[in-house]
């Protein structure tokens, strides 16, 4: 086994404590972050992606389909950012329209349908708020989301790997369980729109990110996540593996842990997790 230098861990350590919030932030949006479907190659055998909410258009920005783990069947689903100007363009920089989350929606009900458990990869800044989004129910699909969410009879996972912003993150939230990576955050809104609305002014965005608690660390503390996996360097997509083993390995045990669950006992326990916070 390799020896390893105490100084080097301890170093570590100290470069762990002392990222603030506004950090951690800038780290969840950085350009070389590893997104959704990065996890998914490095996590599940084999994936077939789905397309399209059967209504009007397949939205870019929501990766979903079929997966094994351990010849285990999934529905996988997940924001997915773009990392050129191309790419982001087709994505629309990880914020869905109301039709990537009935795509989502589409999958879920599938996924009951056929008794798969269900795995969300979160990683948006916000659903998206233009015009058009409005115009075809974005509240709606959003709102939609969270009522089915809450009524499913298969085991939901939900895992936060970069940015978990606002109803947008909520809309694939609704689960059993809530992961989070160290270095990623999960909020009502962005730091600088929190500024503006609280003190007029978005310059103070560091300061709300420290007001707000929403890093892994506090809201694990708080009850609101379950588990988060530790980025010894932050995690981008040339790296990811190795979180991806941890959260491999944390997903098969999450999938056995409710193998001999009845329906009632997965949507009951979803309901009690929720209605803690009331």
């Amino acid at each position: 086994m390799e020896k390893i230098d105490k100084d080097t861990v301890s170093a570590t350590q100290a470069v762990e404590t002392s990222r603030t919030a506004w950090d951690r932030v800038q780290i969840a949006r950085s350009a070389d972050r590893a997104y959704t479907q990065d996890y998914i190659n490095g996590i599940f055998d084999q994936f077939m992606k789905l397309h399209g909410d059967r209504l009007y258009r397949d939205d870019g920005a929501i990766v979903g389909g079929i997966a094994t783990i351990n010849d285990t069947f999934v529905t996988v689903i997940g924001q997915q950012k773009g990392r050129n100007l191309k790419e982001n363009q087709k994505r629309n920089f990880g914020m869905p329209y109301p039709e990537g989350y009935r795509k989502a929606l589409r999958l879920m009900k599938q996924a009951e349908k056929f008794g798969r458990p269900i795995i969300c990869f979160i990683d948006t800044p916000g659903a998206f708020c233009g015009m058009e989004a409005e115009e075809r129910g974005q509240g709606e699909a959003i709102a939609r989301n969270l009522y089915e969410m809450a009524g499913l009879t298969v085991p939901i996972l939900s895992i936060v790997i970069g940015e978990g912003g606002s109803g947008g993150a909520l809309a694939l939230g609704v689960a059993n369980q809530v992961w989070m990576l160290e270095n990623a955050t999960y909020s009502i809104l962005s730091p600088e729109g929190f500024s503006s609305i609280l003190w007029k002014d978005s310059k103070r965005a560091a300061e709300a990110a420290e007001c707000m608690k929403i890093t892994a660390k506090d809201l694990q503390e708080m009850g609101i996540v379950e588990q988060v996996f530790s980025e010894q360097d932050p995690v981008t997509q040339d790296n990811c593996y190795l979180v991806c083993q941890e959260i491999r390995s944390e997903i098969i045990k999450f999938l056995q842990a409710y193998k001999n669950s009845s329906k009632e006992e997965i949507v009951a326990e979803r309901y009690a997790r929720f209605r803690k916070y009331m």
